[in-house]
């Protein structure tokens, strides 16, 4: 729904002068999401592209990889108590035929706008549930110079940070640097299932030449989004964890960190960057 910004009244302090204003805020409120009647998770987002985000977290979790394996996702009526809808649960309905992961009350997870699936920073679980590897052939391949070009980009597509200076973006590129999709939230986790759920509506997975920008940092849990959705690139403009870099390097997946104005580092994945006609103009 349109619930991404709220106002609220705020006491402003400048230069010793101080006045009431309002302010305008990001939106933050939790989503459940429902698979097949029964209860998956909870995240805290902001509301817009609720239907894009669950099917891109099922995509994370292995349990979507096609768009004719989603029938259905719609908003659950009577989440208050006088029955009027909040718009705050989703039922993902999957066709006939998919797998589902056993639902149980020890699988329910929940995610937060800053760490996401907390604890489940599993290695041998990507391996196991990644429905493609990483396969852009030939190799994606960029020079340095397009991808410090894009954090700008990113920036002046974000329409609801210049009000409100609170949200996390995530956008896909393609190897030419052209702008694909961008969305933001108040979680960056969020931000790349609504971009990676859109793709799967539109039957683009995997996106085998596609690059992923986010803003902030690279965690395991956006690295792990990255490589189950087949994108062979992730940028970030801050630093990465270390079990990012891990999975970056078991699978293949080319990780670049600090990416700021013409200075990045490349943890993982180098031969897609064109390091050496970079080293050979300086």
């Amino acid at each position: 729904m349109g619930r991404v910004t709220e106002r609220r009244k705020v006491i402003r302090v400048r230069d010793g002068v101080v006045s009431t204003r309002p302010d305008t805020l990001v939106a933050e409120e939790p989503l459940e999401i429902r698979l097949n009647g029964k209860p998956l998770a909870i995240t805290m987002r902001t509301p817009g592209d609720d239907f894009a985000l669950a099917a891109g977290f099922l995509v994370s979790e292995g349990v979507l990889g096609a768009a004719d394996e989603l029938q259905n996702i719609a908003y659950c009526a009577g989440a208050t108590v006088d029955g009027s809808n909040t718009y705050n649960i989703v039922d993902v309905r999957t066709a006939p035929g998919v797998v589902v992961p056993d639902i149980t009350l020890e699988r329910n997870v929940y995610t937060t706008s800053s760490c996401g699936l907390c604890g489940k920073a599993s290695l041998d679980a990507v391996r196991t549930t990644a429905r493609w590897t990483i396969d852009d052939t030939p190799p994606v391949r960029l020079e340095p110079a397009l991808l410090a070009g894009l954090p700008d980009r990113l920036r002046e597509a974000q329409r609801v940070f210049d009000r409100t200076g609170g949200l996390h973006a995530a956008a896909l590129f393609d190897e030419d640097g052209e702008l694909l999709d961008i969305r933001e939230d108040v979680g960056r986790h969020n931000a790349v299932d609504k971009l990676v759920g859109r793709a799967l509506q539109g039957g683009a997975l995997p996106l085998s030449r596609a690059v992923l920008l986010v803003s902030g940092r690279a965690s395991f849990e956006l690295a792990q989004k990255a490589v189950m959705a087949g994108i062979p690139v992730l940028a970030a403009v801050s630093a990465p964890s270390s079990l990012a870099v891990d999975l970056a390097a078991e699978t293949g997946l080319t990780l670049v960190g600090f990416l700021r104005g013409a200075s990045m580092n490349v943890y993982a994945g180098e031969h897609r960057i064109a390091l050496r006609a970079a080293a050979a103009q300086g």
